[in-house]
């Protein structure tokens, strides 16, 4: 493994080394957007009441060390997943029989469902889709026989909101430019090289997504200028992550785009009578715009919805004819209990999507094991499992949501369900936990440096643009790619990974054999 292979990475520092990276790293990163806003714990909203403050995005001192064929089979099988994920969206009786045991126990899944069925209630518009898709992964050992070779287990498939496109393409940038300018020392000269280092162009790719749904949209041929409009939180710490899409849009496709707070969706914008919808910038109230692609960088998790206007808001986005990244129903797609009918051993279910068997092994060969906590034979065991502390030690209890700080983990699982009612646990899933290899790094935070242990999760981001099926007609994908790569690494003492929840680091990958 390559932990054995290079057990001395990365290598310890002099103070005039350290200073010299750490130097030109926060520099660097400013310079080029590889920055958040900093939260309320490191700057005092008082302290910066205009919101002016940038600071370097947590990221790691060195690329962490990642098995080449791990890294490849993970781009490889990307579109595989693209694929799927489209089928399972456009297939919605399927989706509904998985949606239906969770939307009495499960407020928000069921709130998606009552929005997809008014918009069916009244038609659909639009028959295309785009999927801005991320598959998180970890490498896999098998501690019982130390000798074999380490697979990639998939973590969790993200639909809607997959976030860090911008950053990963600047982290990846960022190790590139401290190599050459020979901030690693020369101890690292065998391990760390441009042939190692891979350069992520996630963030020029997703935004060819967005131009692509963008130059597939029939205009209403109003002769108002045409934009993609992106749905955002406020306030956002993540801001400069997105900036680098929609600068790409502009920069490599000439299409304009515009942000628009969640909230402040029925204040801005107007469905015409034939449902375009109608985007008027509040700093000009005399120009407008037709809407050709909703990119939802928000509504992921219910925090989003603070009252019923906000769910009219949701509806009112899905029923125009802009083209939706995602739709409502390729959001539900991304449910844990989608990805658990998926995993669960024997399950029938993945070549139902998925037709050629050699990809359908392929995709399979990822999955971890996955149980649900219903009363189903392999809930029942499941259950067992999860109750008892000595198994659930194994074991990452994860509830239908997005954006990390959501799940429960290992001895913490059974005094959870205790005091959860029975009638939700099946609102969850048990995932057999993924063992990574031991691996070191060094991670600047808020200013901090710290050193240790580290777990890295690989994200895969992938573009697919579909058209949706009508009666027997189950659709087509006219666009489907791999679009690079984000890697994620936090301490080995943190079961979570999200970098916006304050949990991780932008990395990048050090691809080395064994």
């Amino acid at each position: 493994m390559a932990s054995a292979l290079h057990k001395d990475y990365p290598p310890e520092l002099s103070a005039e080394e350290e200073h010299y990276l750490l130097s030109n790293l926060k520099d660097w990163s400013i310079a080029h957007g590889l920055a958040v806003r900093p939260a309320p714990s490191f700057v005092q909203p008082s302290q910066d009441p205009s919101g002016v403050l940038a600071t370097t995005a947590p990221v790691t001192l060195f690329p962490s060390l990642f098995p080449r064929v791990c890294f490849e089979e993970g781009l490889a099988i990307q579109t595989a997943y693209n694929e799927l994920y489209s089928a399972i969206a456009r297939d919605e009786e399927w989706l509904k029989g998985i949606v239906e045991e969770l939307i009495h126990i499960d407020d928000f899944v069921g709130k998606l469902w009552e929005t997809h069925l008014a918009v069916k209630k009244e038609g659909y518009v639009q028959n295309l889709s785009l999927g801005l898709f991320r598959s998180d992964y970890m490498v896999h050992t098998n501690s019982s026989s130390p000798a074999s070779r380490p697979g990639l287990k998939q973590v969790e498939f993200n639909t809607i909101a997959s976030s860090f496109g911008g950053l990963s393409t600047q982290v990846s940038a960022l190790h590139r430019y401290l190599l050459t300018i020979d901030a690693y020392p020369s101890s690292t000269a065998s391990i760390i090289k441009r042939d190692t280092l891979h350069q992520s162009n996630s963030a020029s790719s997703l935004a060819k997504g967005l131009a692509a749904a963008h130059n597939a949209y029939e205009s209403s041929r109003s002769g108002r200028p045409l934009c993609v409009l992106l749905v955002v939180q406020d306030p956002e710490r993540n801001v400069f992550d997105q900036r680098h899409l929609e600068y790409a849009l502009l920069e490599e496709s000439g299409v304009r785009s515009f942000r628009l707070p969640f909230q402040q969706t029925l204040s801005h914008t107007r469905l015409e009578s034939d449902r375009t919808l109608v985007y008027t910038p509040p700093n000009s109230r005399t120009d407008s715009y037709e809407v050709t692609t909703i990119y939802f960088r928000a509504g992921y998790s219910p925090d989003d919805y603070l009252n019923e206007q906000d769910w009219s808001a949701r509806l009112y986005l899905e029923k125009s004819r802009a083209i939706k990244c995602p739709s409502v129903l390729t959001q539900l797609a991304g449910c844990k209990k989608v990805q658990q009918v998926l995993a669960t051993p024997h399950s029938p279910h993945l070549k139902h999507f998925l037709s050629d068997d050699q990809v359908a092994s392929r995709v399979l060969a990822t999955f971890a094991p996955i149980y649900p906590l219903d009363k189903s034979e392999a809930g029942h065991e499941a259950r067992n499992l999860a109750k008892d502390p000595a198994s659930a030690a194994r074991y990452v209890l994860k509830p239908q949501r997005e954006g990390g700080g959501n799940n429960i983990y290992r001895k913490n699982i059974p005094p959870f369900l205790e005091k959860l009612p029975e009638t939700h646990w099946p609102a969850y899933i048990l995932m057999e936990m993924i063992e990574p290899p031991p691996l070191r790094n060094v991670i600047l935070r808020n200013g901090d440096v710290q050193r240790g242990g580290v777990i890295g999760e690989l994200g895969v981001y992938g573009v697919c643009l579909w058209r949706n099926g009508d009666g027997g007609d189950s659709g087509e994908v006219l666009q489907n790619w791999e679009a690079g790569y984000l890697l994620r690494t936090k301490g080995d003492q943190s079961e979570e990974g999200g970098v916006a929840a304050g949990f991780g680091a932008v990395d990048s990958c050090c691809v080395v054999d064994g």
